[in-house]
């Protein structure tokens, strides 16, 4: 056994441990404070609705009256029975279902008939809730259904009588206890911080519970102090991760001024962090770059927050602690992840993409990884999270990073965590003698496995017209083996991008939709158009090409390659392979 395998063995054994003790400890604490009786003394009203800031639809108000349902890409027609009896098509529809987000859409409506059908169909999930799915009583699942009951009261509570008014009150006064006792048992990152979030909601729009907003606050604080890093980034390394938490920590913010409670500085701190980082990630067109589980831009909802956002400054180019590079220049716009896989507890979601770019000039995207579909996840993920759906370089065909792969692992902790990847990721930000912004990188995730450190160098011309990178495969210690020496350079296109290879195999020509071109130039390297398919896109999986470059290591060590705007500058000249490259990287 390698000591890679061992080491990887000896990270999920502790892992797991870790895992198993906290479900553990949860499930004793709440076991029985969820089956108590209403409690005298327990909160009977609500002091404030919150706003919720995602955006609704009223077309879908007259879908659910008719009993159709229609979530994570699934669609359930319920006829004459009730939504949280039937079995779900999947998970995603089920949480979907039991978060009750979309009440959103009843709210939008505004008729008497919608109210009607929202305490109708709530009444239901509280008769109900004995027998609902596990997915319904995860604490994220429950912290979100807490928020939505919260948020959209007016609406199920307008026109109801004392009677369900109590029932509602009593069920929501339960499910916030229990989440107190279970929110540590939610999986670490966002889901154990949206519970957080949910407490410090109830606690401050409930009556009767000033009590629990100290402690509510300090629990909220230190999670943000610990998945907020200092450049705004989340701890997952997912930058839709910014948008799903500050579309529920905006209003968080509000609700403590309406309540004429100081709100704590971390959660201040942690918002004034996040908004920059939003346009850290953010092409000339306003999606943003997908990493790490990042899928379409829900452009409604980013421009909401942004609205909030006063300072609308240039964004960093630098986030080294969530381990991204961004450069710009005249509108040109290039990405790079540049840091290691996130800690293990929340790289559920996390790609194998180290090293990889985004290049978009202006309102065109030109470079893209795969990213992930708005729904249907599930299919599309193990192929999402490999190195190879990146603008990246893959070594004999596997990943830098391996995921857990046992199905039975994967079902107890909600995903496939990474184990093993990039330890060492080295970055350097430095400017040409010509001025141009170079980044000189590598990583060491083929290292334990074929001794090889990838190096990869990207610099940006001072008008933004030009791109030249440089790709090295040096050997750890000792030679590369002659039996595992094969990479492959992959360079997706956006589907909007028409791209046709020169005669001479060693070039390409990109069409944007503006009718601006762009040539690809692999020099003494013969490159391939292949087949991709673009995840990401709004109205599903699109299919795309890429450009490859195959080698073999031993060989050939160094690839030189660049990306330029022909009206700016001339198809760049072939040369050979002792030349120095036009930019010195």
């Amino acid at each position: 056994m390698s000591r890679a395998s061992v080491a990887e063995r000896t990270r999920l054994s502790v892992f797991l441990a870790r895992g198993m003790a906290r479900k553990l400890l949860g499930r004793l604490t709440g076991f029985s404070l969820a089956r108590l009786p209403f409690l005298p003394g327990a909160p009977d009203r609500l002091l404030i609705a919150p706003q919720d800031l995602r955006t609704a639809d009223a077309t879908r108000a007259s879908e659910i009256y008719a009993g159709r349902f229609s979530f994570g890409g699934k669609v359930v027609v319920c006829d004459a029975r009730s939504p949280f009896e039937v079995k779900a098509p999947s998970d995603d529809w089920s949480v979907a279902l039991h978060g009750f987000s979309w009440l959103r859409h009843l709210r939008a409506a505004d008729s008497g008939i919608t109210r009607a059908n929202a305490r109708a169909l709530v009444d239901e999930w509280i008769s109900l809730q004995g027998r609902a799915e596990a997915a319904a009583k995860r604490p994220e699942v429950t912290a979100r259904r807490i928020i939505s009951w919260i948020s959209q009261a007016p609406l199920v509570l307008d026109d109801s009588d004392v009677r369900f008014y109590r029932r509602f009150m009593r069920s929501l006064t339960r499910q916030v206890r229990q989440l107190r006792h279970t929110a540590a048992d939610a999986r670490d990152g966002v889901p154990r911080l949206l519970s957080m979030i949910a407490l410090m909601y109830a606690s401050l729009c409930m009556a009767n519970q000033a009590r629990h907003i100290k402690t509510a606050a300090k629990r909220l604080t230190d999670e943000l102090d610990r998945q907020i890093l200092p450049d705004g980034g989340h701890l997952s390394r997912n930058p839709g991760a910014l948008i799903g938490l500050l579309v529920d920590l905006l209003p968080l913010r509000t609700v403590f001024t309406s309540r004429n409670v100081a709100p704590p500085p971390p959660l201040m701190g942690a918002i004034d962090r996040m908004m920059p980082m939003l346009r850290f990630f953010r092409h000339g067109d306003g999606n943003f770059a997908l990493f790490n589980g990042m899928g379409p831009t829900r452009s409604d909802i980013l421009s909401t927050i942004l609205a909030y956002d006063d300072a609308r400054g240039t964004p960093v180019a630098n986030a080294a602690h969530s381990g991204y590079q961004r450069l710009e220049v005249n509108g040109t716009v290039v990405i790079m992840d540049t840091g290691p896989p996130p800690p293990m507890p929340v790289s559920q979601e996390a790609h194998a993409g180290c090293l990889s770019f985004e290049l978009s000039a202006k309102l065109n995207r030109i470079v893209v990884n795969c990213g992930l579909p708005a729904t249907g996840r599930d299919g599309w993920r193990q192929v999402a999270r490999a190195t190879s759906a990146h603008s990246t370089a893959t070594f004999n065909d596997v990943s830098s990073c391996r995921f857990i792969e046992g199905g039975a692992i994967r079902r107890m902790l909600q995903g496939a965590p990474i184990i093993s990847g990039p330890r060492e990721v080295e970055v350097k930000r430095e400017e040409a003698d010509d001025g141009a912004l170079v980044l000189r990188t590598s990583h060491d995730g083929y290292a334990a496995n074929f001794g090889v450190i990838h190096r990869r160098a990207l610099a940006l011309s001072t008008d933004g017209n030009r791109l030249d990178g440089e790709d090295v495969f040096n050997p750890d210690n000792g030679e590369i083996s002659a039996e595992h020496d094969q990479f492959a350079l992959r360079f997706h296109l956006h589907p909007s991008i028409k791209a046709s290879r020169l005669q001479d195999s060693h070039g390409a020509m990109l069409m944007l939709p503006n009718k601006e071109v762009w040539t690809f130039s692999a020099y003494e390297d013969r490159i391939e158009l292949e087949e991709s398919v673009y995840l990401a896109g709004n109205d599903g999986p699109r299919r795309t090409v890429q450009i490859v470059i195959y080698g073999r290591a031993r060989k050939v060590a160094r690839v030189q390659w660049t990306f330029s705007m022909i009206a700016a500058s001339p198809m760049p000249a072939r040369r050979g392979r002792g030349e120095e490259p036009k930019l010195p990287l």
